[in-house]
């Protein structure tokens, strides 16, 4: 978790911390994913529609309709709502805080077991 999250999110259970504030960092954070949510909705409409469109424009047997040109663009968006994703619910998914925490005490314990003489 960045610092500066991090910073707000100890905030934001601090009990001292004005309500006014914690409710704008949470109504941030729910426009956030709600658009994310908005974003990807149109994405499967979209992608659905085109792919399913070139899918019937082109006879079952032919092999056209898994060209590059008739699903680069599902491929692309996908990319881009990918990093959507990534910049809304964060980097944590895969390296959260508490992995961090766990290999600190991994590296911790694997020196504390090694002797120096």
């Amino acid at each position: 978790m960045g610092r500066y999250r991090k910073q707000l999110f100890e905030n934001f259970q601090d009990e001292n911390f004005n309500p006014d504030a914690r409710y704008e960092l949470a109504y941030k954070r729910v426009k956030r994913i709600k658009g994310f949510y908005v974003h990807a909705l149109v994405y499967v409409l979209v992608n659905g529609y085109s792919i399913i469109s070139g899918y019937n424009h082109t006879s079952h047997a032919d092999a056209a309709f898994f060209e590059w040109e008739n699903l680069s663009v599902a491929f692309f968006w996908g990319i881009g709502l990918l990093a959507h994703g990534m910049s809304v619910f964060g980097r944590d998914i895969f390296f959260g805080h508490r992995w961090e925490e766990r290999k600190i005490q991994e590296f911790m314990d694997k020196d504390k077991s090694q002797k120096w003489e």
